[in-house]
């Protein structure tokens, strides 16, 4: 084995895979067996956290930067001037292997550049998954990025193998894709997702009746989209996810804010990164969908296509809708307590278990841990300690940013500019 070679290879292909964020993920309970290779039972990847508190990570790479297409918003794209290089699958696999024997990583995450065709590509994939499961006895985690127009029997051996399997959808809308990627068609990223959902819902149903069913893809399936590089309003993208999470039973969808890396008059210009502020907030949105009930309509729509940067989503819908306020703390049911703002569900949880007890008063409730800054304009307790006031949604929103401190107040200004100009639709 050239090591210097290898060393080459692993510096290149391991930059190019810094731009895929969907690679941390949590909930596959692949134990240890047969006295083999690692654990990924419990386990968050790539610099995710277990619930006590440790870090864990994994070897991301790409198998190869090759690509046979030309996507404007890739650094991979055919046309970029860029050094290329491509593992074996041997070499991914004692990579990996060795890795794992010197405890730097816990897993794989990896992902290609598509050369020759879709299966072709997708079927080193799922070799060097094969491998690590059945000649190295690897148990660790292992989150391959399945390739747009594989073959349902590839995508169903990928499955048996891999904890986690996701395609990346790119671009939010389809009209996005077809300025940016001509040559990708979105049935393309449709029908991997569709194999993967029905294959897990089939494995389930045997398991229940045939204990000794194979998993099939544990940790389910994931996406990924770009945002800030063909003009979607944060609308357009959210009902995107809103879609797949419905449709494809999404474990997640990420969302990674576009580096402009080139000077293609469709795309925006280099200098104008997407400000962090504004994947934060699409993340609380998405939360908000996922665990506290929300529908995607309550919180944008052709009233309001994007997320206000001063304040979070769910802020922000309760000042436009103060006539569901205050909430009586000691009376709400639980859809209700999740709806005020600066309270969490863990917050919720506890007060309605609380409560079982006595009334609870502003102690009780700081005690919880809620965030009263916020809160307390949006609720009511057993107390008279409070003065409750008529106040306006401008007002209470004022008051609350008087007393807020946020890690991205220094730069809203620079960030409110650069969102302004991402927002515009750019011209072909």
């Amino acid at each position: 084995m050239n090591f210097e070679r290898i060393k080459e290879k692993l510096n290149i292909l391991a930059d190019a895979a810094k731009y895929d964020v969907s690679c941390s993920s949590s909930g596959s309970k692949r134990a240890n067996k047969n006295k083999g290779l690692g654990d990924s039972s419990g386990m968050g990847i790539c610099h995710s956290y277990t619930e006590d508190g440790r870090c864990v990570s994994l070897l991301k790479i790409l198998l190869t930067n090759h690509c046979i297409f030309d996507c404007a918003y890739c650094v991979t794209r055919k046309s970029n001037d860029i050094k290329r290089a491509a593992f074996k699958v041997q070499e991914v696999v004692d990579l990996t292997i060795a890795f794992y024997r010197r405890n730097y990583i816990e897993g794989l995450f990896l992902s290609s550049g598509i050369f020759k065709d879709a299966d072709t590509t997708m079927e080193r994939l799922v070799q060097v998954a094969k491998k690590l499961r059945e000649e190295e006895n690897f148990n660790g985690y292992i989150h391959l990025k399945s390739i747009p127009g594989a073959s349902d029997e590839l995508m169903r051996e990928a499955g048996l193998y891999a904890d986690r399997l996701s395609v990346n959808i790119e671009i939010p809308s389809e009209k996005g894709l077809k300025l940016l990627a001509p040559d990708k068609k979105r049935e393309d990223f449709i029908k991997p997702m569709e194999k993967v959902k029905n294959e897990i819902i089939q494995y389930k149903a045997e398991k229940k009746l045939i204990k000794s069913t194979p998993i099939y893809a544990p940790a389910g399936q994931s996406t990924q989209m770009i945002i800030g590089a063909s003009g979607e309003t944060d609308a357009e993208i959210m009902y995107t996810s809103a879609y797949y999470y419905k449709q494809f039973n999404m474990k997640r969808v990420y969302y990674s804010g576009y580096i402009p890396i080139s000077y293609d008059t469709r795309l925006p210009s280099i200098g104008t990164e997407v400000p962090m502020l504004r994947e934060n907030r699409l993340y609380q949105t998405d939360w908000l969908l996922r665990f506290y009930g929300f529908d995607i309509r309550e919180l944008l729509n052709k009233e309001y296509p994007n997320l206000d940067s001063d304040i979070d989503p769910k802020l922000s819908w309760a000042l436009r809708n103060l006539h569901h306020f205050p909430i009586d703390i000691n009376k709400a049911d639980k859809v209700m307590l999740a709806r005020i703002p600066g309270v969490g569900m863990k917050s919720v949880y506890k007060i309605i278990q609380a409560r079982r007890f006595r009334k609870l008063n502003w102690e009780h409730l700081k005690a919880i841990g809620i965030a009263m800054n916020r809160s307390k304009y949006f609720m009511v307790c057993d107390s008279n300690q409070f003065e409750r006031k008529d106040r306006t949604a401008a007002q209470i929103k004022s008051l609350i940013l008087q007393h807020s401190n946020s890690k991205y107040q220094k730069t809203y200004n620079q960030q409110l500019n650069l969102f302004s100009s991402i927002e515009t639709p750019i011209a072909v």
